[in-house]
């Protein structure tokens, strides 16, 4: 019996490894606590264990759908009103799954097709391309504040060494890219001098995290509910996906209402704590694929481990010493592959964009986005992924199903 825990404990310390670059690139990228990614993921992961009666060997990592919208909120209202958002947003999961338990998912289809979904996570990864090339160029906002030789060489070694893990790498290797990626940056800007380990030689071995109080805030609360959506879907991709894996039906048991909820209320705790939000892993869903070992009991010890890296003085000292070029290096691959994500979502599902409507959708939602618009109503402010998302469904609601082809 020991010797069994003791198997399923290292293969969740194996799960933890498979998710841990994604899940701290997150609240490094938009400045939150590292230490709050992990206890939120690792809180958010039994939470959604509980609701699901621990039925789906899913783990719950940081969202990048939130990543441009956290730093827009946090420079427009500031980090306490930002967490309020976030734990707003968690309510939207609830909606998906109140309207999945009352009609079905067929309802979600049709509010939310694939020309609506795909452009919004076009703009989820194309809105902060320019944060990224500033990092590689070693800029913060519009400050060079390191050497612009030095960071674009190395922004580039990260970039192809993470790309080389990604398409020459084993398979187990190519579920990590972003880790060696990561890992590779680290030490060439320590052979070359640029990272600073002062502050992890301060650094206690046990350290509290701080947690950050949210602040009431309505304003950033609608900004942020509408970023839920694409995330959201992307949760029942992600369970329908883990289905075919391990061949049962998570969809009929414990359901999608069941597994929507829980991964909401993880997104609901990550916001009260300080963290980002939560989401599945597709990485996680590739691990369980190679290893054959879909027991749910090792999210279990995956998620215990992540709350115990939550206090590891040290540990999150390192992760604040990773140079800003290495992350640029990262982000330009990484929200580029977003993007890539909502272009093939109309793909698969054969968009015809000679379809006037189609192609009113997708281009306007493509503009909003990435031009940065914001749409005020008095104190009220929408813009970035919240936005476009409304504007993709009004669109889809109020335009005809017309094809001038076959009219």
């Amino acid at each position: 019996m020991i010797a069994h825990q003791l198997k399923l404990a290292v293969s969740g310390a194996q799960i933890l490894f498979v998710a841990f670059g994604a899940m701290v690139l997150v609240p490094l990228l938009t400045g939150l606590n590292p230490a709050l990614a992990l206890l939120g993921a690792g809180i958010g992961t039994l939470l959604f264990q509980l609701c699901t009666k621990r039925k789906v060997p899913i783990f719950l990592g940081s969202s990048f759908a939130f990543i441009a919208p956290i730093i827009y909120a946090i420079h427009e209202w500031g980090l306490p009103s930002t967490m309020f958002g976030l734990f707003a947003a968690g309510f939207m999961y609830f909606v998906f799954a109140a309207l999945i338990k009352w009609r079905g998912l067929a309802a979600v289809h049709r509010l939310l097709p694939p020309v609506v979904i795909g452009p919004v996570i076009m703009v989820i990864g194309l809105s902060v391309a320019m944060v990224a090339s500033g990092m590689a160029m070693g800029k913060s906002g519009d400050k060079q504040v390191m050497d612009y030789t030095h960071s674009l060489l190395l922004a580039g070694f990260t970039f192809a060494v993470t790309v080389v893990i990604s398409v020459f790498g084993s398979k187990m290797m190519r579920l990590i890219p972003i880790l060696i990626g990561v890992a590779a940056g680290y030490l060439m800007a320590l052979a070359t001098g640029m990272v600073d380990i002062s502050g992890i030689v301060a650094a206690p071995w046990f350290a509290v995290p701080h947690f950050e109080t949210p602040e009431v805030n309505w304003q950033a609360a609608l900004f942020m509910l509408p970023v839920a959506i694409a995330p959201a879907i992307e949760h029942i991709g992600g369970i329908m996906a883990i289905g075919k894996v391990t061949n049962n039906d998570y969809v009929k048991d414990p359901g999608l209402h069941r597994t929507l909820t829980g991964d909401g209320l993880g997104v609901c705790v990550a916001g009260l704590i300080g963290g980002p939000p939560v989401t599945t892993y597709g990485e996680v869903t590739g691990a369980v694929m190679i290893t054959k070992n879909s027991n749910p009991v090792i999210m279990t010890w995956a998620a215990v481990f992540a709350i115990c890296m939550a206090f590891f003085g040290k540990f999150n000292a390192f992760l604040a010493s990773i140079p800003m070029p290495v992350m640029g290096g990262i982000m330009i691959l990484l929200f580029g592959t977003i993007a890539s994500l909502g272009l093939k979502t109309l793909i698969d599902a054969k968009v015809d964009l000679m379809v006037p409507k189609n192609l009113v959708i997708v281009s306007s939602v493509l503009t909003v986005g990435v031009g940065g618009m914001v749409v005020k109503f008095g104190t009220m402010a929408f813009a970035g992924v919240g936005l476009c998302a409304l504007l993709a469904i009004l669109l889809n609601l109020v335009l005809p199903n017309r094809n001038p082809q076959t009219d």
